[in-house]
């Protein structure tokens, strides 16, 4: 991002008293701001000073002098808009891949012991003496048996754009005197490439690779992939959150990788986190420019800051004030010139550093010169009138499709001779294509459910990059809009397996075949397998039981093969008619299926599961239960005489009896009364 306050500068220099520049030029250097308030606060103070310095201030002076009111504004607005200048973003790993322990180094970087890999084995540097840190003698490499793709992940990372630091280093570790060739992938995309023969400074005292990349999806891959039976080596892994708003992203966009191809410091050593006790927040490390100059240039020499230098250390770039504090210029006129190493067809983000840190420069104009980009000249610098004296300025360029190499960087002089503090080189590389989300997630889940060994190098993306081949057994293919990959294809027989399939096998809905035959697989087919575009599933002669799911009478399948296992119960009729309609079918050696032709008959209940089977014994129960129960209370109200009639009819029918018994008693006192006097009446008509 560029600070120009050339358009306020002009304006005042035009109408205001020479004070009034002054103040500007030194709230623009002194001013740590983002981008919207520093550019705020500029609109804001430029007509009050200029309406200070004109309306307060005698016009017959001819110094003016800031009235008290301005100054005790100007006070508060810096204490109000001044913002932290801590750095926002504290994620950080520093990890020192092959070693079993956490140190810390002389420059008070805490080194985690290795973590967040997939496999492989630990080594160590032939020649740990040439090193000065312990994490540059350990390192982790991935023999042939841990299988062609294996990785570093990440875990727990909030969604965000991330710079990544890795050291490779061979140093004979292994004894073989053979630099292996291997590439490496950041969240899917290939970033770099190892080919040996390595250059011997590389191979005995390694390299650097940076990348910064954004993360998604929570977690960072860092992969790496065999080339024919080489072991991927790597030494440390250093990863860093740092701002999304940095490297301008309306440039380069999410959807791209930036890759160093360069970051030069002009006038001094190499510096940077691990090298010296110099803080850049972003991890950089920033190396001497020296063996990148054309070496035909003469008069060179280095400038070094008097006074601090402002506008450093200020967002989205955190560029750290001591890039500004050295820089390179000539001993008379001519022209600077850089020689950066890029590959070819891909386009570069060039960021040059510019700080006026000569003090006899004091004035626009004094200090002027063209940026020739590869024989193009793609803009016009003067440091003083962008910025001022001692204070950063950056310029950025994105040099397209390069047909060669090296990338020319010329400064030619035009007044006086040219200043640079600093380059950067980036290559632009488009993101790579990854595999959707959720086949992501039932890939990873089929791992662990199969038992995938680890020689099949299942680690990262199952797809990307598609560079690279996918993960064995697996074959990916583009989706409709061709935004993302699918699985198409999963051919796993004979391989060993000893798990089951996962039921987030549904979530591969573009898959067309899958043969899992020949293992040991236990388990139950999972309830919905088929469904979507599978048309070939070959299950043959593993151990799986159970049921066979509704889901496969899909209409698409074509070929169903699920013999030798020990499915049971009743065939889906759906299923069976596959063989009818010019497909094939093989359920032989199931002794528990039954319901289709060539197989025996279903007893009742056989198309039930068997908690179907419980549920129905268990009702049953439940029904003979209550039918002996109302058998029981039959008989009790038939041994009390109870009248089954509607309760109105019972309260008639009870009045009757009772007046019955009445009755009834009546006669048999009168009767006894009778016999008591000897009286017997007589009944018989004569």
């Amino acid at each position: 991002m560029e600070y120009n306050f050339n358009k306020y500068r002009q304006t005042l220099e035009v109408t205001s008293p020479p004070n009034s520049l002054k103040i500007l030029t030194t709230i623009q250097t002194h001013l740590s701001l983002t981008p919207f308030i520093h550019s705020t606060s500029v609109l804001i103070l430029s007509p009050l000073i200029h309406h200070h310095f004109f309306l307060q201030s005698s016009p017959s002076s001819p110094h003016h002098t800031m009235p008290p009111l301005t100054t005790l504004f100007l006070l508060l607005f810096l204490f109000l808009f001044h913002p932290s200048s801590s750095f926002p973003f504290d994620i950080s790993y520093h990890i020192d891949c092959g070693s079993t322990t956490t140190t810390t180094d002389k420059y008070n970087t805490t080194w985690l012991s290795d973590r967040f890999f997939t496999s492989g084995s630990t080594g160590l540097v032939s020649e740990p003496l040439l090193f000065h840190s312990f994490h540059q003698k350990t390192l982790r490499y991935f023999p042939v048996s841990s299988g062609k793709k294996n990785c570093y992940i990440i875990p727990n990372l909030p969604v965000g754009k991330y710079h990544l630091k890795t050291f490779t280093v061979y140093d004979n570790y292994n004894g073989k005197h053979h630099a292996p060739s291997f590439d490496m992938s950041v969240e899917g995309t290939l970033v770099s490439s190892w080919r040996s023969p390595w250059e011997q400074q590389t191979s005995r005292y390694g390299d650097n690779k940076d990348v910064v990349f954004f993360v998604s999806d929570g977690h960072a891959d860092v992969c790496f992939y065999s080339i024919a039976t080489d072991s991927p080596v790597i030494g440390s892994i250093q990863l860093f959150q740092i701002d999304p708003d940095s490297y301008e992203p309306g440039s380069t966009g999410k959807e791209s990788v930036l890759v160093s191809y360069g970051r030069l410091s002009c006038g001094s050593s190499r510096w940077g986190p691990g090298f010296s006790n110099d803080v850049d927040v972003f991890g950089r490390v920033w190396e001497s420019d020296v063996k990148y100059r054309l070496k035909s240039m003469v008069g060179v020499k280095s400038v070094t800051a008097v006074k601090k230098v402002g506008n450093s250390g200020i967002g989205p770039n955190y560029y750290p004030g001591k890039l500004f504090e050295s820089a390179v210029t000539l001993t008379g006129t001519g022209d600077l010139e850089y020689e950066l190493p890029v590959d070819a067809k891909l386009d570069y983000f060039v960021w040059l550093h510019f700080a006026e840190i000569d003090v006899s420069v004091d004035r626009k104009g004094k200090r002027v010169f063209d940026v020739v980009i590869n024989g193009e000249n793609v803009t016009r610098i003067d440091i003083f009138k962008e910025v001022g004296g001692f204070a950063a300025y950056s310029y950025r360029y994105i040099a397209r499709n390069l047909s060669g190499s090296p990338l020319s960087v010329k400064l030619v002089h035009v007044v006086g001779s040219p200043l640079i503090c600093g380059l950067e080189n980036y290559a632009i590389v488009l993101a790579d294509v990854m595999t959707v989300p959720e086949q992501v997630i039932a890939m990873q889940a089929l791992k662990e459910s199969l038992g995938v060994p680890e020689r099949m190098g299942w680690n990262g993306d199952p797809c990307a990059p598609t560079n690279w081949d996918s993960w064995e057994g697996v074959t990916c293919r583009p989706n409709k809009n061709e935004s993302a990959l699918v699985i198409f294809q999963i051919d796993l027989g004979n391989q060993g397996l000893k798990g089951y399939i996962s039921d987030k096998i549904v979530l591969l809905t573009n898959l067309v075949t899958l043969n899992l035959s020949s293992n040991t697989l236990g388990g139950t087919l999972p309830t919905g397998l088929g469904q979507g575009s599978l048309k070939k599933l070959d299950l043959s002669n593993n151990q799986i039981s159970g049921s066979i799911p509704i889901s496969l009478s899909s209409s698409n399948l074509q070929l169903v093969l699920l013999n030798g296992n020990k499915l049971e119960g009743q065939v889906p009729e759906d299923l069976y008619s596959i063989g009818v309609h010019g497909g094939a079918i093989d359920l032989y050696a199931n002794k528990g299926l039954c319901g289709v032709p060539s197989l025996p008959d279903c007893p009742l209940f056989s198309g039930l599961s068997h908690g179907g089977k419980i549920a129905i014994v268990v009702s049953c129960g439940v029904v003979f239960l209550l039918v002996l129960v109302l058998i029981f209370i039959c008989k009790r109200r038939r041994r009390n005489d109870y009248d089954f009639a509607l309760p109105h009819e019972l309260v008639s029918l009870a009045a009757k009896k009772n007046k019955y018994q009445t009755q009834k008693s009546l006669m048999a006192l009168e009767m006894e009364s009778q016999h008591a006097k000897g009286y017997m009446p007589n009944y018989n008509s004569d």
